[in-house]
């Protein structure tokens, strides 16, 4: 399987890494910004072809699926573009920034029938995987998960610390991972509510934020993000059960007591990534519809696009 990937920024070297692992899998193609940084990540993975054009890349037939790591207001125009230069795609989280894109790459996907899944890592976590299995057999049943999510970006830089040429945002991409791992483990939202703080103002965005949810099953949610944490940064999600408390921090887990849990047996990785894109490549080889499908995480962009709406009325 011949792959291009888009982006050769900080996590577009985390999907490179992935897929070094992943047997009949080649990166044939590297787009980024600036031509000079991208052929530097392209030789330092092998990668031959190199540009700054998109559609440079789709129009290489041996291209069979591309992964998107770009910014996020590209992702949605991007994924559309994929599809229809008729390959498979793979969209980092999240999948847009607006309820209407989101919609119109559902569309695109059930046009043309390819493969279009978006980088939703949680479903793919061996921490959240052992969870799902737990309450997929009714061994536990989640009473409320308590989520923190929390970074330190009060200047626009990217995860390796470097200046980014686009603004993250709280809701449309943090706060997606939060709102679809919580419909994934106890089913659908059937309510939500958001507050946030005040709008930074060079970056235009609300650097505090707070969102609750409840699912049909009567679970509830809590989320918290900031990105005014100048302290331990990421996500840590408490599972609070009615058989047991567990703790989540990314691939790793715990209990309520902090007594780690052996999730050696749960994947045939440990890391989220690596399994996330083994699953677009093991979907697109065997003609199925993959888990984190655009068909299966838009409801999320739906509850995104009503607490958009909640939080505009705010202001």
């Amino acid at each position: 399987m011949k792959i291009a990937l888009a982006g050769a920024g900080a996590f577009g070297e985390k999907h490179l890494d992935a897929l070094r692992n992943i047997d009949g899998v080649d990166v044939v193609s590297l787009v980024g910004r600036d031509i000079e940084p991208t052929r530097a990540v392209a030789q330092k993975y092998g990668i031959a072809h190199t540009c700054t054009d998109l559609a440079e890349s789709l129009a290489l037939a041996e291209v069979d699926a591309v992964i998107l790591c770009t910014p996020t207001q590209m992702h949605a125009a991007q994924a559309i573009q994929c599809m229809d230069a008729g390959k498979h795609v793979e969209v980092e989280i999240p999948l847009a920034d607006s309820w209407a894109d989101s919609e119109a790459v559902m569309r695109k996907q059930q046009e043309t029938g390819l493969v279009c899944m978006v980088g939703h890592t949680r479903r793919f976590n061996p921490s959240h995987q052992y969870l799902h299995d737990k309450f997929s057999a009714g061994d536990a049943d989640l009473q409320q998960m308590d989520v923190q999510t929390y970074f330190f970006r009060r200047e626009n830089i990217n995860a390796k610390g470097e200046p980014r040429s686009w603004t993250d945002h709280l809701l449309w991409h943090h706060a997606a991972h939060t709102v679809d791992l919580f419909a994934y483990q106890a089913g659908p939202i059937v309510q939500a509510n958001a507050i946030e703080g005040p709008i930074h103002p060079k970056l235009g965005i609300a650097m505090d934020m707070s969102i609750q949810l409840k699912a049909q099953s009567g679970a509830i949610c809590t989320l918290s993000l900031s990105f005014n944490n100048d302290g331990p940064l990421g996500t840590v999600f408490r599972y609070i059960c009615n058989t047991g408390t567990w703790i989540a921090r990314y691939d790793d887990l715990v209990t309520g007591r902090d007594e780690p849990v052996d999730l050696s047996g749960v994947a045939v990785s440990d890391n989220g990534i690596e399994l996330q894109d083994r699953e677009f490549c093991a979907a697109i080889r065997e003609g199925r519809e993959p888990n984190a499908s655009v068909a299966q995480v838009l409801p999320c962009y739906r509850v995104l696009g009503q607490l958009q709406a909640q939080l505009a009325m705010q202001r």
